[in-house]
């Protein structure tokens, strides 16, 4: 079971792969999908993070700090990424990465 002080930046880890899930897909349905690579291989990177950083928050890991770091900088690099393409699912990619990095900022 998660630990309490860590469910809000789970919640929000889970949050964005589930947006950067989504994004992948959409992108990749996009006519230019080649055009999107770059924010494609953030999302999936991305993604694949902020799952592992909720699996370490929820066992309370002594790696913590160093994993929450480096998912808030892959979450940021994958939200400035987005930010850049106005399709709907790559803003809502760029915020949810956001959110994510400033809780695991703050955790």
């Amino acid at each position: 079971m998660a630990n309490n002080q860590y469910d809000l930046c789970i919640d929000l880890c889970n949050k964005s792969a589930q947006a950067c899930d989504a994004c992948v897909v959409a992108c990749l349905g996009e006519e230019n999908a080649a055009y999107l690579r770059d924010a494609i291989l953030a999302a999936i990177d991305c993604a694949a993070f902020s799952r592992l950083a909720a699996g370490f928050m929820a066992r309370d890991s002594q790696m913590l700090q160093l994993i929450c770091q480096d998912c808030a900088e892959i979450c940021m690099a994958c939200a400035e990424e987005c930010a850049r393409h106005p399709a709907e699912h790559c803003q809502a990619c760029a915020e949810a990465c956001r959110k994510c990095a400033d809780a695991c900022l703050k955790r």
